[in-house]
């Protein structure tokens, strides 16, 4: 260590060495105490000096009046002399703090004894337990106290009090805080919770509570939801839901606390007492749907559906509200000694205005179910079938649901609940019976179903005859057609080979005559020609004469020439081929020439079956011999020309 840094270390030493001892020095000879700023100084005295009170009375622990031990007076932040160390021992106790959302309970340790039967200690102005002197003058009592220390710091002294932080009291939305008291006066005989009093700001206040002659125990007035000041030694607290009633409901109060009523309900009614709002009893005024800040230990609230309810006796379907779910099937038996199971269900109306005398009289809705309903529907069925067979029993369903309406309804009406509909659902007869008329309805059915069949096998014989019947019936009627037709196709045959015949034969004598007119004009032509090619010659010369002379003549000889070459040839082709035979060449080429039609549009003919077949061969051997002999008759005309 270099020689600066140790003269630097010496100096330091000897100052802080200088300061403890004049500290000391302060603190021996004149006494001084220094409190922090964030401290406070609890004072223990040692002994006692010049006479004063030396001990502390009996059963205390905390001096007052300048006794040794522990002195309620405390130093606050700051300087003080005179408290010599052989005297006094100062203690830093730092402050108290309640963080927010949080509350400080006072335990005093000393104090005024409690009073027989309190637990908890009265409030004493003592500025938040700061000041202990003004609470130990001022009667504070020793134990729980009944204030509490709201959030912040305070100067406390440890020495007398004990606080322990706890947190605020949270009620949530739509939820109630139910109030039970222990401290207070006891409830009087009879009553179950103490009676609303004012001035304690929803029990925030124990002091004020209890001034106002606040009982303990169960209590009346409920708490909303929101943060509160309660002190746990003086409320216990318990939160529950608010009571809803839902759409379709009304909610009828049962009130067990509040004064005795004067009934509403009348001399006819006599089956409990109705009363007024805020008193003992059932309230005539039922609560609309909505929800409602109800203390349930002293109060019920009991359910009244105002729509239509539906009520099941069947084994295997409950409604959402559950008040059918312990009702089953009926069992009933019949006239004929059967026992068989009915599914019935009820459909039931209560007015708003009759659902307090309803509750008046059973209580609650479950009840009605079983004390009204039940019996009354159950016993109905059973009565009834005993007066009539299973069989008409189930014919005659809908009468007997129409008068099951009839009579539940009345018997509803006298305990102020309408009765709306009764309605059976499925009728399960015994199996045995089941199967005897299933049986029976096969056989039935059975029976018409052969019936049927042999109706239908009548028809199909009945069908099937007309059936061939019409079949044959086409057949001959096919047949007369065809003679019919064959007749029509033999006179049709006929008629077109003689008008065929016919037209050869007209045609051919046209031809003839076109031919002789031919030949006649030719001649004529000839002659014509001659004269005048004779004049012509005889005006020119008459040496021209001669030679027209002879040229005419040798003109004539040729034609002649030519008739007999042809008239030859024909008597030669004649004798080579016959007569027939030729006739037939000739009109065959004359047919060929003139583009006769011989062959008809509609052509008959026949087979060796056919009945017309020998008439057609007749016709055309007719036609070939007509065609024939006009043919003979032109060449003979043309030879005589």
């Amino acid at each position: 260590m270099s020689p600066e840094t140790l003269k630097l270390t010496m100096i330091i030493v000897g100052i802080i060495l200088a300061l403890v001892f004049y500290k000391f020095i302060l603190r021996v000879f004149f006494g001084m105490v220094i409190v922090p700023e964030d401290r406070i100084g609890l004072v223990t005295k040692k002994f006692v000096l010049f006479g004063a009170n030396k001990e502390l009375p009996d059963g205390h622990i905390i001096a007052t009046k300048g006794e040794a031990g522990f002195q309620a007076h405390s130093l606050a932040p700051g300087l003080y002399f005179w408290k010599w160390i052989w005297q006094y021992e100062i203690t830093m106790q730092p402050f108290i703090i309640i963080p927010t959302g949080q509350i400080g309970l006072v335990m005093a340790k000393d104090g005024v004894e409690l009073e027989t039967g309190r637990v908890l200690a009265r409030k004493v102005e003592c500025d938040s337990f700061q000041d202990a002197i003004a609470f130990m003058d001022g009667g504070g009592r020793k134990g729980r106290q009944t204030a509490i220390i709201a959030p912040g710091s305070y100067r406390i002294n440890t020495f007398l009090f004990d606080v322990e932080i706890v947190s605020m009291t949270n009620i949530p939305d739509n939820c109630v805080g139910i109030v039970t008291t222990l401290e207070g006066q006891p409830l009087d005989d009879g009553q179950i919770a103490g009676k609303i009093v004012e001035g304690h700001n929803r029990f925030q206040d124990a002091d004020g509570f209890l001034i106002n002659a606040g009982l303990k125990g169960l209590q009346e007035q409920v708490i909303l939801a929101g943060s509160y000041f309660l002190n746990p030694w003086f409320v216990k607290m318990e939160i529950v839901k608010m009571t809803e009633i839902p759409i379709g409901y009304v909610g009828v109060v049962i009130s067990y606390v509040g004064p005795e009523g004067v009934d509403l309900s009348g001399t006819e009614f006599k089956h409990g007492n109705i009363v007024s709002k805020g008193q003992k009893g059932v309230w005539a005024d039922a609560l609309g749907p909505g929800k409602y800040p109800i203390n349930p230990y002293i109060m019920k609230v009991e359910l009244v559906p105002t729509t239509n309810l539906v009520l099941n006796w069947a084994s295997a379907r409950t409604e959402s509200h559950q008040l059918d779910k312990n009702l089953s099937t009926i069992t009933v038996r019949s006239k004929d000694g059967f026992t068989f199971n009915l599914d019935v269900s009820q459909i039931i109306h209560i007015p708003t205005y009759e659902a307090p005398k309803v509750i008046a009289r059973f209580g609650n809705m479950a009840n009605l179910v079983t004390q009204v309903l039940e019996p009354t529907i159950g016993n109905y069925f059973r009565n009834s079938a005993q007066d009539a067979d299973v069989i008409d029993f189930l014919k005659m369903r809908k009468e007997r649901q129409e008068s099951a309406k009839q009579h539940i309804g009345k018997v509803l009406e006298q305990y102020n609940v309408n009765g709306v509909d009764t309605l059976i659902g499925d009728i399960i007869p015994p199996e045995s019976l089941m199967k005897t008329l299933t049986d029976r309805k096969l056989a039935e059915e059975q029976k018409v179903t052969y019936d049927t069949q042999m109706k239908a096998q009548e028809t199909r014989r009945t069908l099937e005859k007309e059936t061939a019947v019409a079949d044959m019936q086409k057949e001959l009627v096919k047949a007369d057609q065809g003679v019919v037709i064959a007749e029509k196709i033999a006179d049709a045959s006929v008629k077109k080979a003689t008008g065929d015949a016919n037209g050869i034969r007209i045609q051919s004598t046209a031809e003839s005559d076109r031919l002789k007119l031919l030949a006649n004009g030719e001649a004529e032509k000839i002659r014509v020609l001659a004269n005048a090619e004779g004049e012509k010659v005889k005006l020119l010369a008459d040496a021209e004469a001669e030679r027209i002379s002879k040229t005419g003549n040798a003109e004539a000889e040729k034609i002649l020439a030519i008739g007999k070459s042809n008239a030859e040839s024909y008597k030669l082709s004649v004798e080579a081929m016959g007569g027939d035979n030729f006739t037939q060449l000739k009109i065959t080429e004359n047919i060929g020439v003139n583009k006769i039609k011989v062959i008809p549009d509609v052509l008959i003919t026949g087979s060796g079956d056919s009945a017309n077949g020998p008439i057609s061969g007749l016709l055309g051997i007719e036609l070939m011999k007509n065609l024939a002999k006009r043919v003979n008759e032109g060449e003979t005309d043309a030879k005589k020309e």
